[in-house]
């Protein structure tokens, strides 16, 4: 049964860097799953930068809608997979959307992406090492996309979490393994 590992933290913390490092560690074939769409330059800058960091034998997947298919098939054919990134993921699903007003719908529509990237990764014996934004943070979003948005992503993390064998939260560039310390009631 395959293995996941949560790479959290906040814009900018180093999050990416270090799952690109773990996976290099622990990786022997390794696959990385691209969620990102590009949009205008700033995108396109942040784009080129994760794949000059890549090493050239690493198999990109694009995958901005599912994605769980991507982690399917590169989970027979690889020990390790990189997702990166998962807020980034569910802000694709949330803006391909019609109408983003029924909470309810959008609640299960995360859900269950989240639900099938756990089983598509279960389902062989690759470890899948999922990046992701901690966005609960901040302030209160005043518009209700935008907290949805905030809302839909803490609850894929939690699943994620819950899932996960290891838990980093990155800070600074410096992962700390919060499943580690996990305090259990």
């Amino acid at each position: 049964m395959g293995k996941i590992v949560l790479v959290t933290g906040g814009a900018r913390s180093g999050k990416s860097s270090f799952a690109e490092k773990y996976a290099a560690k622990y990786g022997k074939r390794i696959a990385y799953v691209a969620t990102s769409q590009v949009f205008d330059k700033e995108m396109e800058f942040r784009v080129r930068l994760h794949r000059q960091r890549r090493p050239a034998d690493w198999d990109t997947y694009e995958a901005p809608f599912a994605a769980h298919e991507a982690v399917r098939e590169a989970a027979a054919g690889y020990d390790m997979i990189l997702f990166d990134c998962l807020t980034v993921y569910i802000s694709n699903l949330l803006c391909s959307l019609e109408d983003i007003e029924d909470s309810g719908r959008n609640y299960e529509l995360v859900k269950a992406a989240c639900e099938d990237i756990v089983k598509a990764v279960q389902a062989g014996d690759a470890t899948l090492v999922v990046v992701t934004n901690e966005v609960g943070d901040g302030i209160v979003p005043m518009n209700h996309l935008a907290r949805e948005f905030r809302d839909l992503s803490g609850l894929a993390n939690q699943l994620l979490a819950r899932q996960a064998e290891e838990v980093y939260l990155v800070t600074d560039g410096i992962p700390i393994d919060i499943k580690q310390l996990e305090y259990k009631l």
